[in-house]
Formats: C-alpha cells, structure tokens, sequence
C-alpha cells in the first residue's frame, strides 16, 4: 500500500512531474508541458508507516549562519561596554567626527554627549554591544587616535 501527499513547487516552465501511477518510478518529463509547477511526492511503502510531509529545507549560502543561530549567538554571548577615555592630545570637533564615523547609528547629539562626558568625567561608555563587535569599534577608535577599551557590562545592557 502506498500513501502519496502532495505538494506545488514552482520551478521551470520545462521540467515537471508527471502524474504516472505510483509504481512508476520515473517521474520527471521534459519538454514543453502545460502545467508550470512540481508535484511533489512522498511514497511511503509500507503498510504502517504513514507518510511524511516534504519541507522545503532552509538553505543558507556557505560561510554564513542561519537566522536562528544568529539569534542564538546574540542571546549567549555577554555585553562589552566601549569606553572613551579623555585625552589632551584630540580636538574635541575631531573626537566627535571619528565616533559618527565609527559607530553605526551615532547622531552628532550622541556624539557630543560622550565627547562630553569624557571630557568632564574622564570617561565615557561609547556604546554597549557583543565583545566582538566592541573588540572592533575599540580598535578602530585607536586606529583614529582616540584612547579607548572595553570592559564586560554588568546588569546588561
């Protein structure tokens, strides 16, 4: 006894599925046919075993994660703080250029607030992110000659 579930799958206007009996095992057909779209077939056996249902399967390109484990990264790993300390050797105008151009999304209010606050207090928490991404915006603050580091952040973000 065979179960068939089916399914439609677009694909091109050339290949298809043939709708044979169930002990043909030669489905696919060529040439110009009318339906656009595969039938797709799942043949289960044996009396018993029921039939299974085809997903269509995630795929992602090489070198690249999938969305869920992306979101399992963000949530395990820890917050960094980037902390900027103040200096005498950079003009303030500058400090706030090099945080706009470092830091994704920085506004120039944002930018002057911690150029600011690092001047006034000595230091000031730039941005709170992965340690990756903070290990990154560090080195780059220091590559423009600013003082800079980071410190894991405690009680989150």
């Amino acid at each position: 006894m065979e179960t068939a579930i089916c399914g439609r799958l677009a694909l091109s206007p050339h290949t298809v599925f043939n709708s044979k009996p169930a002990g043909d095992k030669s489905l696919l057909c060529g040439g110009s046919c009318i339906n656009r779209s595969v039938l797709m077939t799942v043949l289960a056996s044996a009396p018993g075993k029921g039939g299974g249902l085809l997903e269509r399967p995630v795929i992602t390109a090489p070198g690249r994660e999938s969305e869920f484990d992306l979101k399992k990264k963000r949530k395990t790993s820890p917050p960094y703080r980037v902390i900027l300390h103040n200096d005498n050797f950079n003009k303030r105008e500058y400090v706030v250029q090099v945080l706009m151009k470092v830091i994704p999304g920085m506004t120039l209010d944002n930018a002057v607030n911690i150029m600011q606050e690092a001047h006034y207090n000595g230091l000031s928490v730039v941005i709170i992110c992965s340690q990756a991404d903070a290990e990154e915006h560090c080195m780059q603050l220091r590559g423009n000659g600013l003082l800079s580091s980071i410190e894991p952040a405690s009680g989150g973000c």
